[in-house]
């Protein structure tokens, strides 16, 4: 009973001074929703970059060319590699291989168009990356043989050339100048900024070779390893490293090659995105922290002003420790609205950013999480109770003789 005449007697308080207290209330909402919407963004970037990753395949490996720093002037990855990874007697927990080379191309039609990222392939990179086609057909080994004119596009790309995703098969664009006919569309994965295989052409990897990358001949960019299950990449991974240092002659720990799983992408990402969110956040928090001073700033000069009322409470028997209460309980509150109030701008803020990424074309989707919005609450009284303190005490240390002369 007492708690409660306290909280009653702290909110006839402080709706005495509503503009006063509004105005502190705020700095605590705009500190708790600041830290809520960096929170949910920073938690929907992460579900959306580790969901791209994870769909990049669980059996995949990735070959690149270059180990540590100190190796000079590392061996290029060939189609030679290529072909000793899909022996099955030196790697059993190989599937496939699939060679690739990429670069940036000037696409066109009817005169219009960008620069794409395009990947010179092979036809087994349509099993290993599980391509699937909206129409048309994937590249195959006649027109890798006859270095054909012939190019599949992601669907992005083909809305950007002909404002359209059907129907495009059979129509002609100029690649670097030179014309190609589409053969197929790719279906769509979905998917935004770098490595967007919506927005992406693929080309005979020998065309590209000779007429648009300008590779060494047999030369390649990565090597995309499928192993035969996602519980044989371990085995695959070191079966593809004993396999490239026998055939480029490098010791163990020198490779001139790196070998990447999708465990260790998403691992690296996950530990990037982590600390990210988590700088967002503490950034976010610098201002619950300016919100706490300006509590205590609010609740001393309520003391200063409340000081005759402060002596005559304890001369007609008032405890410190029920003055103390009374002032704890004032700044508590204060928080507590806030943090309740901020947790709704919170929501605010990320369904805003969300409709924003939207528009933009850019896959995030913020996630409120109740952990946020539990730590966020939480903190926010801990602000409250810490820089209400001080001015509390103050309170309840007053002489009453002394108070009850203060002018």
């Amino acid at each position: 009973m007492f708690v409660w005449q306290s909280v009653l007697e702290a909110l006839d308080s402080l709706a005495s001074n509503k503009m006063r207290s509004g105005l502190t209330i705020l700095g605590i909402v705009i500190g708790v929703g600041a830290v809520i919407a960096m929170l949910a963004i920073g938690t929907g970037a992460q579900a959306t970059i580790t969901g791209s990753i994870s769909g990049i395949g669980t059996n995949l490996l990735f070959v690149l060319r270059g180990g540590s720093e100190e190796i000079r002037n590392p061996k290029p990855l060939t189609l030679g590699d290529a072909d000793a990874l899909q022996d099955p007697f030196s790697a059993p927990s190989v599937l496939s291989v699939a060679p690739v080379i990429q670069g940036s191309l000037e696409v066109t039609y009817a005169g219009e168009g960008d620069f794409i990222p395009a990947l010179g392939v092979t036809a087994s990179y349509n099993s290993v990356r599980n391509v699937t086609m909206a129409e048309g057909d994937f590249i195959d080994d006649v027109q890798l043989l006859g270095r054909a004119s012939v190019v599949v596009l992601g669907p992005d790309t083909a809305e950007t050339l002909f404002g359209r995703r059907e129907g495009v098969t059979g129509e002609t664009v100029r690649i670097e100048g030179q014309p190609f006919r589409v053969i197929g569309v790719t279906t769509a994965k979905g998917g935004s900024g770098f490595q967007n295989p919506d927005n992406q052409i693929y080309l005979p990897m020998t065309t590209a070779q000779t007429r648009l990358m300008k590779r060494t001949r047999g030369n390649v960019d990565m090597l995309m390893v499928q192993a035969v299950d996602a519980d044989l990449v371990a085995e695959a991974e070191q079966e593809v490293a004993s396999i490239l240092r026998a055939r480029h002659r490098t010791p163990i720990g020198e490779d001139d090659f790196t070998v990447f799983t999708q465990q260790s992408f998403l691992e690296t990402a996950t530990t990037i995105l982590n600390v990210f969110t988590i700088f967002l956040g503490g950034v976010a928090g610098i201002s619950l922290l300016v919100g706490g001073i300006g509590i205590m700033n609010i609740m001393l000069v309520s003391v200063t002003e409340r000081t005759r009322e402060i002596g005559l409470r304890k001369a007609v028997g008032a405890r410190k420790r029920d003055i103390l209460l009374q002032f704890l309980t004032e700044s508590a509150l204060l928080s507590v609205f806030g943090g309740l109030i901020g947790i709704g701008l919170g929501w605010a803020l990320s369904q805003l950013v969300g409709a924003i990424a939207a528009a933009s074309n850019a896959d995030i989707n913020p996630v409120i999480g109740l952990d946020a919005v539990l730590l966020a609450t939480l903190f926010s009284a801990a602000v409250g109770l810490f820089f209400g303190l001080y001015p509390a005490k103050r309170a309840a240390d007053l002489e009453p003789v002394e108070a009850l002369r203060y002018e």
